[in-house]
């Protein structure tokens, strides 16, 4: 090779230099290293199609001015960057040669400057049509359009679904009436017409996330429980695609054929519906999505069943086999095959003897079971329901007996009247004279009862418990005490399914064991509690009457003020019942509500460094923030003491003190 630095360079030769020749000019404008990534694309594109623009050059000199056979690169740094990572990786030799323009007429700081300055960077929608044009044109995939420009194959995937938005969108893209974050919510279908319409529906400017929930309106997402319930997996097989935002964190995609979603879940619950009538025996079940609440059917709960003596060994010795082998292994990560067998095999054992409750035969017999999906998308099974058609019919009344009639049969009358029968004797009272009676009895009957609170209170607790227990038609009792539940799932779907829901119904379970078949026998049952488990029953009742729901349609101010005083006495902490999450509250509120969320619990500056992001990124993010924090909105919080209020936290103790 011919020795460069015995060569006099005129002006504009194009010359060939060796990689290893080329260096850092130190008069090169651009000062600010390239990124990593820039790099590693530019690589890319290189070892395809070589290196497509010349590097502009001047030779180095020293100090007396002669050349040192090096050339300094005054235009295309990125370029010898790129050649050398590719010479680093051993795709290249380190001397391989490389095109170069010496140029001495020019300052090489003005012309570095010059073009890093006039060049204009290709618009994003000629990029993403060009990416297009090489998938269909040349039939080149994602992975090979990416390994040609060093870009991964998502980012193709998300130019290509960009190039192939509808071509109005395109348009106004260019002119800059759409920016590239409403392009991409666009893009998150391929369908032209439904980006059209919701084009003309939105009007101009419409924030990203308002286009894409516009966009997925009818479809699924595969979060919901429905979803869930079925898996990707079987809705591919049966034939259902799957829609997925190439752009954000879509948590699975869109479930784009509802119907036929539908169809599976009705299928999947009406098979599991049919199992379970047909394992234990009910008379009916039924499939539902959502729990048929307004069904106004009657509802048993099963009662503890006495185990053999067999049984009850058999349990024994199976739970001190259990916690024999937890308390040698529970230390070990990785349990033997056989230990782990074992312990499945004493699980299913134990599982098999059932929880010690089960439904009276008569009950199962005109019973019934829903089948629905739960809000984790797993199903879930409500027994014990009763048609009205199906309850056994009431038993006959006694005759009322009429002790007006015989009084005085004897005394304060004639002899003759005496021996003859008064035609009037077996005339029944009139009504008039009934409810006169009747009030005088009742007014005695409420000074009575006022003066034993020990009485009074089983009367509340039996009037709630008729209530919280047994069907309408079925509650008897003289206390016009109404116990009104509001069902709050449809203000918060999914809200059964929480610490609270699960709490409330574990223990309306464990209650309704107990309780006695027949609500005329409840009375007896009340009276039997000690004083504590009537208390636990008393408040168990009373607080499923409680509703402090703030609805719009349905202002009760004096409601929702008592509601802050009850949250008070019994020292309500919302941090233990709610967290603050995109889905429950991030989600559903205004960028400047998250803004101050994240300011109150963390700090300014982490507010407002994530002011500036999307809305879907920002609550993500605040999620993040706000966890442990303990930060509860404005509702949620624990309300303002009334100063001078009478403190009752420990009514209970002297209620119970005052029965015992």
């Amino acid at each position: 090779m011919t020795d460069q630095a015995s060569i006099i360079h005129q002006d504009g030769d194009v010359i060939d230099v060796p990689l290893n020749k080329l260096k850092t000019s130190p008069r090169n404008a651009r000062r600010t290293p390239h990124s990593q990534a820039d790099i590693e694309a530019l690589a890319a594109s290189i070892a395809v199609k070589g290196v497509l623009q010349a590097p502009v050059v001047e030779p180095e000199t020293d100090a007396d001015g002669a050349s040192t056979g090096f050339y300094l690169v005054t235009i295309g740094e990125g370029r010898r960057l790129a050649l050398a990572l590719l010479a680093k990786r051993k795709t290249i030799r380190k001397t391989a040669p490389v095109r170069c323009v010496v140029d001495l007429s020019h300052d090489p700081h003005e012309i570095s400057l010059d073009e890093n300055v006039t060049r204009t960077g290709l618009h994003p929608a000629d990029q993403f049509e060009a990416f297009r044009r090489l998938a269909e044109e040349r039939g080149l995939s994602a992975e090979e359009i990416g390994a040609r420009f060093g870009v991964s194959a998502q980012v193709v995937r998300q130019r290509l679904r960009l190039g192939a938005v509808n071509p109005t969108l395109m348009d106004l893209y260019r002119a800059g009436d759409l920016n590239l974050d409403q392009m991409m919510a666009f893009a998150v279908s391929e369908d032209h017409a439904r980006q059209q319409q919701v084009l003309d529906q939105l009007g101009a400017h419409p924030p990203p996330y308002l286009i894409r929930r516009a966009m997925t309106e009818a479809k699924v997402s595969a979060t919901d429980r429905r979803a869930l319930f079925i898996g990707a997996e079987a809705y591919v097989e049966a034939g259902g695609t799957i829609l997925r935002d190439l752009f954000t964190e879509d948590g699975g995609g869109w479930f784009e054929d509802v119907a036929l979603l539908d169809r599976l879940v009705t299928e999947k619950l009406a098979a599991i519906a049919e199992d379970v009538r047909a394992q234990e025996g009910w008379r009916w079940a039924e499939p539902h999505v959502d729990f048929p609440r307004a069904s106004g059917l009657a509802r048993v709960y099963p009662h503890p069943v006495e185990r053999s003596d067999a049984d009850k060994a058999r349990i024994a010795v199976l739970s001190e086999e259990y916690d024999a082998l937890v308390s040698k292994w529970d230390a070990v990560e990785d349990l033997p095959p056989e230990i782990a067998t074992r312990f499945s095999e004493i699980d299913a054992a134990l599982e098999a003897f059932g929880d010690g409750t089960a439904y009276e035969p008569d009950d199962i017999a005109r019973g019934g079971v829903f089948v629905i999906v739960g809000q984790d998308g797993v199903a879930r099974i409500e027994r014990g329901f009763i048609r009205a058609e199906d309850m056994p019919p009431p038993e006959p009344e006694p005759e009322a007996s009429e002790p007006e009639a015989s009084v005085e049969r004897d005394g304060g009358r004639s002899g003759r009247d005496a021996e003859a029968p008064d035609e009037d004797a077996g005339a029944p009272l009139s009504e008039r004279l009934v409810l006169d009676l009747t009030a005088h009895r009742t007014l005695a009957l409420r000074d009575a009862l006022a003066g034993n609170a020990t009485v009074a209170l089983s009367a509340v607790v039996h009037a709630l418990a008729l209530s919280a227990f047994y069907p309408a038609y079925d509650r008897p009792t003289c206390l016009e005490i109404k116990g009104v539940t509001a069902h709050l799932d449809g203000h918060a779907p999914g809200i059964d399914d929480t610490r609270a829901g699960r709490s409330v119904a574990a223990r309306h379970a464990a209650w309704a064991s107990r309780m006695p078949t027949a609500a005329g026998d409840l009375w007896a049952f009340v009276c039997g509690l000690i004083v504590t488990d009537l208390l636990d029953l008393l408040a168990h009742s009373a607080s499923l009457t409680v509703n402090a729901v703030r609805a719009p349609y349905d202002r009760r101010p004096g409601s929702w003020a008592h509601a802050d005083r009850l949250a008070e006495a019994v020292d309500l902490d919302m941090t233990g019942y709610w967290t603050p999450a995109v889905a429950s509250y991030l989600g559903r509120v205004t960028k400047g509500r998250i803004g101050e969320a994240v300011r109150e619990a963390v700090s300014d500056e982490a507010a407002e460094r994530i002011g500036g992001l999307r809305k879907p990124d920002m609550a993500a993010e605040a999620e993040a923030l706000l966890a442990g924090t303990g930060w509860l909105p404005t509702l949620l919080r624990k309300p303002d003491p009334v100063p001078g209020e009478v403190d009752v936290q420990d009514d209970a103790s002297r209620l119970t003190q005052h029965a015992a």
